[in-house]
């Protein structure tokens, strides 16, 4: 990849670094092509149980790149769906963990809000400012920011373009914790997460993943009953057995992932 460095801290993880450097790691679509592209190379990869998603310690990613916006007009935007590809990364089926550090600024906050976990360093910088720029939030803010920090707080952050801390994040519930100081700290904590998470069971895992993402479309009732048929559904797996015999007779579990 042109635009990413991927690695493997451990077999069961892949790291995916975005590497634009100059750019402060801005997403134009080649560099977000390769950022999907790695991902899902992971994702169907049957080693690879949880992905790790990060930039530099100076920036996560600063934003979409204006250049290649600025001179876009309304009929290719609208006839070509432009940004639309950015709701792939959401529907990948294993877990995604974004380890930010410096500025997650508009898509680079985006990008953020579309992993299932959110590590932050305490140097972690997060804003919507297209507002600022004449537009809106394109990449799915207006809609995921406001689910995670609520209505009147997600219409001071995006109406404002204010830039807002790890600490704020946070204590809004969008970043899952902030760790220690520290420079590749988010990063060490984000891929011993991953671990943890590998070492489970990769159907349970996915399943999990799909329940929660499902409870932010559906009703409560509907969201209980779908909940219900994929916990039933564990029961047809190998991995429910081995678990729960483990568990019985006090050992580490040997999960398969069939």
């Amino acid at each position: 990849y042109a635009n990413v460095l991927t690695s493997r801290p451990d077999p069961s993880v892949a790291l995916i670094t975005l590497n634009r450097p100059k750019a402060l790691n801005a997403l134009n679509a080649a560099h977000f092509n390769d950022i999907y592209d790695a991902l899902l190379e992971a994702d169907r990869d049957d080693a690879v149980g949880a992905m790790v998603l990060t930039g530099s310690d100076k920036a996560f990613a600063a934003g979409a790149d204006i250049k290649e916006m600025k001179d876009k007009e309304f009929a290719d935007a609208y006839k070509n769906n432009f940004l639309s590809n950015w709701e792939l990364i959401s529907k990948l089926r294993k877990p995604i963990i974004a380890a930010v550090s410096g500025y997650a600024l508009g898509g680079g906050c985006e990008l953020a809000l579309m992993c299932d976990i959110i590590l932050a360093s305490p140097t972690a910088k997060f804003s919507q400012p297209e507002i600022s720029i004449g537009v809106i939030p394109g990449g799915g803010g207006t809609q995921r920011l406001t689910r995670l920090v609520g209505k009147s707080r997600a219409m001071e952050l995006m109406l404002t373009g204010r830039m807002f801390s790890a600490y704020e994040a946070e204590k809004w519930g969008m970043v899952s914790r902030v760790v220690g100081e520290g420079e590749g700290e988010v990063v060490k904590e984000a891929v011993e997460m991953a671990k943890v998470i590998a070492s489970k069971g990769q159907i349970s895992v996915q399943a999990c993943k799909e329940a929660i993402n499902a409870s932010f479309e559906l009703p409560l009732a509907e969201g209980l009953h779908f909940e219900k048929r994929l916990f039933h559904s564990m029961f047809a797996t190998k991995d429910q057995k081995e678990g729960m015999n483990a568990f019985v007779e006090k050992r580490k579990p040997n999960f398969t992932h069939s």
